[in-house]
């Protein structure tokens, strides 16, 4: 099963493509989001393994085979309950294909190891309500705690299935109710929780019912004493992989996101300080709004191909209404057979959809709701629909049950089902499939071409994640031009991001400022004043443009900044804003672009990232349809050739 699966999704990890660039970036340490040093260190191991592949092309099969360890996983799960192994593997296949599970699971993320770990510790809590003998309830419990508490240095998403994780095994199959492993669970479950938010009411509490546990009389839960001192170990175990982000920040790799070499900053790197992470109010936008946003990502589960953008076809709907359908009645029909295992489902969907929504409390997503929230500031800046695919997956269960009753009304073999259960793959293929052209080579050849195009020892300011991660993999894989200094504009509200342009590249505020622009504007008077040269992205904003210099010269993808002299003799005051174009140096780079550039049009998709990458190739191109030395007035928003 495990191997079909991968098979599956092979053509789709041996490409490049943008989570690629954030696959290596990942692994030379860029723990995304923080508190992910376990996945660090796996990916490396793993790399090591698979040595004869390009090194992020390894990294996304170890994703691939996440996703299949959480179909196998399922498959074992669901077939204890129901007694088949042809309808478990129906409800598992059509789990993992849908297209949120399958991004995951074709690129160098941590959500599809976060998802491959929920499921696992499901699996597992399964067991512990069903084992009889009391020697293995109890080495089946400390797995189940190792599992748990791995979720903190692993990603806290996984934590989404913890309430399955207690329930399953309180919830005997035999009908009892063990209150000693539930309590235990639930407290390994807060201290997890507890030390994710830096909590220390959520840690205590945690630590009560753990220590409760203790207290509990033998005769109402008969788990062998040595269970105790085998969960704390694993517990401990698990929680040790922390340790790994303080050692290696230690000896200040190149990339370094939070720089926690100390344990006050260790701290603040896993409590993920350095977000903006709300309460549960006030929602950040209205409930109604964010459910509807839930069910537009729920629209792209099944059938994107049908539909491959954020707006709803009828064919790509139906097809949803089809597996919704499918889903109500594999549910009833789960139910009906075991009431057990259908409770975890539906917990788990609960907690993976309204669990996950309420917990987040999102701001509109980047596609949904602009005529009602016209706002930027008051969307996401990308969508999230990967946040919620534990209730996809559960949903994908339910669906696939569905598929096989609905071959069972037909008197259909059970492979009908299967095939039934298993037609989302071909749906989504299409919309999914990122091996070909212009995708595959996208943020590779857009990192480069920033890069190469610079002069010597510049210090190049960027917009975001976007312009980021495709000029680090380029500068720390592809060891093009290292004499370049990148500085991430939004990354500036950070102290330690600061500190590290300090120390590594000499470049001071100078002023101190709260204000990231501001601190922008004090760093490149800084490298000025070393004579360094300084460049701005085209995808700056003007607004933040104009701030860091007073005149600017576009020679390619980017713009270098007019020293002061020079700007005095060649510009008045009242025009010391304005932009200009160095036609040579841009045509040069235009000509360069066109000649080496993937070849092709990018397709239509749910993120709209390659498109905002050809559109950025497009800059030198665009500007040299202007005079140079002109005021050039609002035009494209990605090149930003303008003044205001």
């Amino acid at each position: 099963m495990l191997a079909v699966y991968v098979a599956t999704l092979a053509p789709d990890v041996t490409f490049w493509d943008a989570g690629e660039f954030i696959a290596a970036t990942r692994v030379l340490g860029i723990p995304h989001p923080p508190g992910t040093p376990l996945y660090v260190v796996i990916l490396n191991a793993w790399a090591k393994l698979f040595w004869f592949l390009p090194f992020a092309v390894a990294t996304n099969l170890f994703s691939a085979v996440c996703t299949a360890v959480a179909v196998g996983v399922t498959v074992r799960w669901i077939s204890r309950g129901l007694q088949s192994t042809w309808v478990a593997i129906a409800a598992a296949v059509t789990a993992g294909a849908m297209t949120s599970v399958w991004q995951n699971a074709t690129e160098t993320e941590v959500y599809a190891a976060s998802l491959a770990l929920a499921v696992a510790a499901v699996a597992s809590a399964d067991v512990v309500g069903r084992a009889s003998d009391a020697s293995r309830r109890g080495r089946w419990l400390a797995l189940t705690s190792y599992f748990v508490a791995l979720a903190v240095p692993l990603h806290a998403s996984a934590l989404l299935a913890a309430p399955v994780v207690v329930y399953l095994a309180f919830d005997r199959a035999d009908g009892t109710r063990d209150w000693r492993a539930g309590s235990l669970l639930l407290g390994v479950t807060l201290v997890s929780a507890g030390l994710n938010r830096l909590s220390t009411t959520l840690i205590a509490a945690g630590g009560l019912l753990v220590a409760g546990a203790f207290v509990v009389r033998r005769s109402a839960s008969p788990l062998h004493g040595r269970a105790f001192a085998s969960i704390a170990a694993g517990v401990f175990v698990a929680l040790s992989a922390l340790v790994y982000l303080l050692i290696r920040a230690r000896h200040d790799p190149a990339i370094n996101q939070g720089n926690p070499s100390t344990w006050s900053q260790l701290a603040y790197v896993v409590g993920r300080r350095q977000y903006d992470l709300p309460g549960l109010w006030p929602r950040r936008a209205p409930v109604w709004l964010q459910f509807a946003n839930w069910f537009e990502y729920a629209d792209w589960q099944f059938a994107l191909s049908l539909g491959p953008t954020v707006i709803p076809t009828v064919s790509r709907v139906l097809v949803t209404c089809a597996f919704a359908g499918l889903g109500v009645w594999g549910s009833k029909w789960q139910r009906s057979v075991d009431r057990r295992t259908w409770r975890a489902v539906l917990l788990l969907f609960l907690c993976g959809s309204v669990g996950a929504l309420v917990y987040l409390n999102l701001k509109a997503g980047a596609s949904f709701a602009w005529s009602i929230v016209p706002d930027d500031a008051r969307h996401e800046a990308r969508d999230r629909d990967y946040f919620f695919v534990l209730g996809f997956w559960a949903w994908g269960i339910w669906a696939g049950l569905g598929a096989m009753r609905l071959a069972s009304a037909l008197r259909a073999p059970a492979f009908v089902g299967v095939g039934l259960a298993a037609l989302p793959i071909a749906l989504n293929w299409r919309a999914m499939n990122r091996k070909t052209e212009p995708e595959a080579s996208l943020p590779r050849f857009v990192g480069t071409s920033f890069l190469e195009q610079l002069p010597s020892r510049a210090v190049l300011f960027v917009a975001g994640d976007n312009d980021s991660y495709p000029l680090w993999y380029a500068q720390q894989v592809l060891r093009a031009r290292p004499d370049v200094t990148v500085v991430t504009i939004p990354l500036l509200a950070a102290p330690w991001y600061l500190s590290e342009l300090e120390r590594r590249d000499s470049l001071s505020l100078q002023v101190p400022s709260l204000d990231i622009v501001a601190r922008a504007q004090g760093l490149a008077r800084s490298a000025m004043a070393r004579g360094r040269p300084v460049a701005v992205a085209l995808t700056v904003p003007a607004e933040e443009r104009k701030q860091l210099a007073r005149a600017w010269n576009v020679t390619g993808l980017s713009a270098l900044a007019v020293n002061d002299k020079q700007a005095s003799r060649e510009r008045t005051a009242a025009d010391s804003s304005t932009i200009a174009v160095d036609s040579t140096a841009t045509r040069a780079v235009a000509d360069w672009i066109a000649r080496n550039q993937p070849v092709g049009v990018a397709r239509p998709a749910i993120d709209p990232v390659y498109d905002y990458f050809q559109r950025v190739l497009s800059c030198p191109r665009f500007a040299l349809g202007l005079a140079p030395k002109i005021q050039i007035p609002a035009l494209d928003s990605t090149c930003n050739l303008r003044v205001r």
